[in-house]
C-alpha cells in the first residue's frame, strides 16, 4: 500500500534551522502527506489556517492555555479530531514526545494510529518530562510505535513506561549523496563545530580544549558555526583567553555554506554533555553529515554519539568534560593528516552502512505501514 495512504505529520515549529531531521521526514516518508504545526499541539493546518475554526473556540482555547495553563484542551482536541476525519488520515506521525502526548486523545477519538518520534529533550529534560508525565502515560497506552534515536534513549523510554515491543531505535539519517567524501589530504589544522550554542553542546568546553591544542600547534584554527543562548558567553570566553585570531565564530550558516566550510577542515569537533536539567542530545545530525563527508569526528561518550562515532576507527570519543582528553585527540589529528584521511573514509563507510537516509526512511515507512495494518486488522 506504499504511497496510497494519508499521513499527517505534526511538528512543533513552522521552521527551525536546527531541525533538518524533521524536514527529512517530510521529504522522505511515503504516503500523501499533510503537515500541521504550531507548538506542542498543532494550531495550524497544512494550509496555515487555524485548526480551531470559530473565533469563540479560539478565544476559549487561548484562555485555557495562557491563563489556566491547561495541557488537555477539549476544543483543541475536537478540532484535530475533525481534521483527521475530514482529511481521511490513516496515520499520525508526531515529531517529539510532547507533540505525540498532546495529540493522543484526538487520534484515539478518530481511531487513527499514532507513531511518536522522540528526539532528545522530550525524553531527558526533567521539567518537560514531569510536565507531560500523565499525557505520556496515555500515549504509551495508545500509540502504535515509539521511535528513539539512540540505544540509550530506547532504554529510557522503556523505563518511563513505553511498551518494549513498540519501541524502535532509529537515529536520524544522513543523505550520503548530498554529503560526498571530501579530500582532506591537503587540509590545514582546521577544526569545525556546527550546532546550537546550548548547554548540552558545551561550546565553552570545546574552546578550553582548543586553547590546549594551540600550545603545541599555534597554527591550528577552530571554526564554530551556529547561534544560541550561550553564543555571547562563548564569544566572551574566546576574547578572555586571547583566541580571537584563532577561533572564528561564523554565526548561523546555510547548509551549503557549511558544506563549503567542511571542504577545508581536518576534523569535526563537538563536546556534548548532559545538561544540569537532564537534557541530552539524541544523535546530532551534524555529526552524521561530517562523517558522511569523510571528516573524522572528535566528540564525547554521550547518547547516540557513542554509536555514530566508532572510537579509534571513525574518530575519537572522550568522557564528558574531559577537556584535556579532547585536546589530546585534536593534537593527534593535527599531527597526522594520514590518520585523519583514514578515519574519515571509515566514517563515511559507517554512515553508508548504518545511517543512510534511504535506509532510515524505509524503516520508518515500514513502522508507519505496520501501524496502519495492525489498526485495520
Amino acid at each position: 500500500m506504499s504511497g496510497s495512504y494519508n499521513l499527517c505529520i505534526i511538528k512543533p515549529n513552522k521552521s527551525a534551522f536546527s531541525e533538518t531531521f524533521i524536514q527529512a521526514h517530510i521529504d522522505g516518508l511515503a504516503g500523501n502527506k499533510k503537515v500541521l504545526y504550531g507548538g506542542a499541539f498543532p494550531l495550524y493546518d497544512h494550509e496555515g489556517k487555524t485548526l480551531i475554526r470559530s473565533k469563540l473556540g479560539l478565544l476559549s482555547y487561548l484562555i485555557q492555555k495562557r491563563i489556566f495553563k491547561k495541557k488537555n484542551i477539549g476544543v483543541r482536541t475536537r478540532a484535530l479530531y475533525k481534521y483527521l476525519k475530514a482529511n481521511k488520515i490513516d496515520a499520525v506521525f508526531a515529531e517529539y514526545g510532547m507533540v505525540g502526548a498532546s495529540v493522543t486523545e484526538a487520534c484515539k477519538m478518530a481511531g487513527v494510529p499514532l507513531i511518536i518520534h522522540f528526539h532528545g529533550a522530550d525524553v531527558y529534560h526533567r521539567d518537560t518530562v514531569a510536565a507531560y508525565a500523565e499525557l505520556y502515560q496515555q500515549a504509551f497506552r495508545y500509540a502504535s510505535a515509539f521511535i528513539a534515536v539512540s540505544v540509550d534513549m530506547a532504554a529510557t523510554l522503556k523505563e518511563m513506561g513505553a511498551p518494549a515491543d513498540k519501541v524502535y531505535t532509529a537515529s536520524c539519517g544522513v543523505d550520503t549523496a548530498a554529503f560526498p567524501l571530501l579530500d582532506i589530504s591537503a587540509s590545514a589544522k582546521d577544526f569545525l563545530f556546527v550546532g546550537r550554542f546550548v548547554e548540552k553542546k558545551s561550546p565553552q568546553s570545546l574552546v578550553k580544549a582548543f586553547k590546549i591544542v594551540l600550545e603545541q600547534h599555534p597554527d591550528a584554527r577552530l571554526w564554530m558555526a551556529g547561534g544560541g543562548p550561550l553564543f555571547d558567553e562563548t564569544k566572551a570566553l574566546i576574547a578572555e583567553l586571547g583566541l580571537n585570531e584563532q577561533i572564528t565564530l561564523t554565526g548561523v550558516l546555510k547548509p551549503e555554506e557549511i558544506r563549503e566550510l567542511m571542504k577545508r577542515m581536518r576534523a569535526f569537533v563537538q563536546h556534548s554533555v548532559t545538561a544540569a536539567n537532564g537534557d541530552k542530545e539524541g544523535t546530532p545530525v551534524t555529526v552524521l553529515e561530517a562523517s558522511s563527508s569523510g571528516l573524522p569526528v572528535i566528540s564525547t561518550r554521550h547518547s547516540g554519539i557513542k554509536e555514530a562515532v566508532v572510537d579509534g576507527k571513525t574518530g575519537f570519543l572522550v568522557d564528558e568534560y574531559d577537556i584535556t582528553g579532547m585536546a589530546e585527540r585534536m593534537i593527534t589529528l593535527a599531527e597526522s593528516v594520514e590518520l585523519a584521511v583514514q578515519m574519515g573514509k571509515a566514517a563515511r563507510n559507517h554512515m553508508i552502512d548504518n545511517y543512510d537516509i534511504n535506509l532510515r526512511m524505509a524503516l520508518l515507512d515500514n513502522i508507519v505501514q505496520n501501524s496502519i495494518n495492525s489498526k485495520a486488522n
